[in-house]
């Protein structure tokens, strides 16, 4: 396993009593997909923290960085 795949488990987690299984924030019941709809949408990553206070910035960010590095690998 790489540093890239263990940094995206640190930070999305996939169970199936969580909203049926979908990806979400670690700690969280915010699925992952609602950022990138939000970014889709035109909206800042400051519009969706603000949306979902459960998910702060850093988190929003690695998300996004983790997700680029692991598809450009």
């Amino acid at each position: 396993m790489t540093e890239t795949q263990q940094r995206i488990e640190d930070l999305i987690t996939r169970d199936p009593h969580v909203l049926g299984g979908l990806p979400v924030f670690t700690g969280t019941r915010v699925p992952v997909r609602a950022l990138f709809e939000h970014l889709e949408a035109g909206d800042s990553i400051e519009t969706f923290v603000e949306s979902f206070p459960n998910v702060d910035r850093k988190q929003a960010v690695a998300v996004i960085a983790a997700a680029g590095h692991h598809l450009l690998a």
